[in-house]
């Protein structure tokens, strides 16, 4: 049969580099071996989903050209499937219910003096599932896990007593992902599993809760390596360059950046760099890709987008270039065009969109430091406000409020000005919420975030 996998990303911020790699090799694995490439978003943590990166997730994946078959199928639509599949291991005896709280486990931990972790404190006591519960999978306390792996070329081995018993259903009722995962990898027919070597210990509970559910034979495993950043460490949204749509508004090409996203942690042989996509589908090859983690390097991107677009012809480049603009512009053009006497005055007030970061008018944020006593305070409190919220111009606005009247600052006019200082880099231009809206939460969150930065610290009194 077809080879059918899935790439299933968490719509709870914006498209990770790594994820779009995997991405990638799921794709090209796809279209090589005449497979399925299924779409398959991971939507189970309520908490921290972001409904809107649903629609962002298709974005990134349809300007990097790496369009899916089937989907995109909602996780969350699945739920009922998931918890009768619970029901189903509670009923044989390979879950259980664990009132636990994470301090208790913490606490007994400490007093044994062992290793961190679950005890199996639950494993015996015949708790009835319900409220305020969690389930857990009863682990066999002997032997390993193995399963093969297409990359790591062999088998990979975990005693069980390291893999404990794992939380299935939240206390609050939700399945967790590697539940999810196993049920919808069964139901859908995925015959690949390729995804990063960070999920290694999460494949060991994979493989131990579709053995108790009896499903047949495994999906072929591939682990793939990490991107980390030029000092060896693991890619961090709070350290790295890591969403996938900065490098998108910044310009670069869609097939410079996957050409260059293969070539982390893979190599089509010879001294080739520079790889169209349907070349990449012709070489690819799951089992050449590399053990060892690879670099992601932001020049080297650089230098090789650099290529792709000195090969342009001049009217392909003037084209994308005026594509690009347009779409950066676009949503603010009716905010803007009644506050605009010349093109000139468009451009100026709309480019903190398409900027990397807000060029910062320094003597407006020192005369605004001045005039507003509570500039810090409202910084920190519309963070705060804005990571929780409905990303919508009406619930920005709101959460400014609530933050300005929080530091002691009654005047919306005086709430907003800190903000707009920090996003846009000045203290005119469109109407704020609206602009905050179309710029995107992770944007402005950032942009705040160093706005704070930018202020010294509290000096401690005498």
């Amino acid at each position: 049969m077809a080879p059918r996998v899935r790439i299933a990303p968490s719509p709870t911020g914006y498209f990770h580099v790594g994820t779009a790699r995997t991405s990638l090799f799921n794709w090209l694995f796809a279209r090589q071996q005449g497979g399925t490439f299924v779409l398959r978003i991971e939507d189970t943590d309520r908490a921290r989903n972001q409904p809107e990166q649903i629609a962002g997730i298709q974005r990134a994946l349809r300007w990097l050209g790496l369009g899916w078959d089937e989907g995109p199928y909602l996780q969350s639509e699945r739920f009922e499937r998931h918890v009768a599949v619970i029901e189903r291991l509670l009923a044989q005896g390979a879950a259980y219910a664990c009132d636990c709280r994470p301090e208790e486990i913490d606490a007994r931990a400490k007093a044994r003096g062992g290793p961190p972790g679950y005890d199996g404190h639950c494993r015996d006591r015949g708790l009835e599932p319900g409220p305020g519960r969690a389930v857990r999978f009863r682990t066999p306390s002997e032997g390993d896990s193995v399963f093969d792996d297409v990359v790591i070329g062999g088998p990979v081995r975990e005693p069980l007593r390291v893999v404990g018993d794992f939380v299935i259903r939240k206390a609050n009722g939700d399945p967790l992902f590697i539940l999810a995962n196993v049920v919808d990898d069964a139901d859908m027919a995925i015959s690949h599993v390729i995804r990063g070597n960070d999920h290694l210990s999460n494949t060991h509970k994979y493989v131990l809760v579709w053995e108790a559910l009896e499903l047949g034979p495994r999906p072929v495993f591939a682990h793939l390596p990490l991107m980390v950043n030029a000092a060896g460490k693991k890619l961090s949204k709070r350290r790295d360059k890591v969403a996938v749509e900065d490098y998108r508004d910044e310009g670069y090409l869609p097939e410079a950046f996957c050409n260059y996203l293969a070539l982390v942690g893979w190599s089509p042989g010879g001294d080739r760099e520079i790889l169209p996509l349907e070349e990449m589908v012709a070489a690819f090859r799951l089992e050449d890709v590399n053990k060892s983690n690879g670099v992601f390097d932001e020049r080297k991107l650089l230098d090789v987008n650099k290529k792709y677009l000195m090969a342009l012809p001049t009217d392909d480049l003037v084209a994308r270039a005026g594509s690009w603009l347009a779409e950066r512009v676009a949503p603010l053009a009716p905010l803007v065009q009644e506050r605009s006497r010349t093109l000139a005055e468009v451009w100026s007030m709309v480019d903190f969109v398409y900027q990397a970061s807000p060029v910062v008018d320094a003597d407006a944020w020192e005369r605004s430091r001045r005039r507003v006593p509570a500039f810090g305070a409202i910084l920190a409190g519309v963070i705060e406000r804005y990571t929780t919220i409905d990303w919508t111009a009406d619930a920005i606005r709101q959460a400014t409020v609530d933050a300005g009247e929080a530091a002691g600052v009654a005047s919306l006019a005086k709430a907003q000005e800190p903000v707009r200082l920090a996003v846009t880099g000045r203290t005119v231009g469109p109407p704020l919420f609206e602009s905050l809206q179309v710029l995107g939460r992770d944007k402005t969150v950032a942009r705040l975030q160093a706005g704070l930065s930018r202020l010294p610290e509290p000096t401690a009194p005498d």
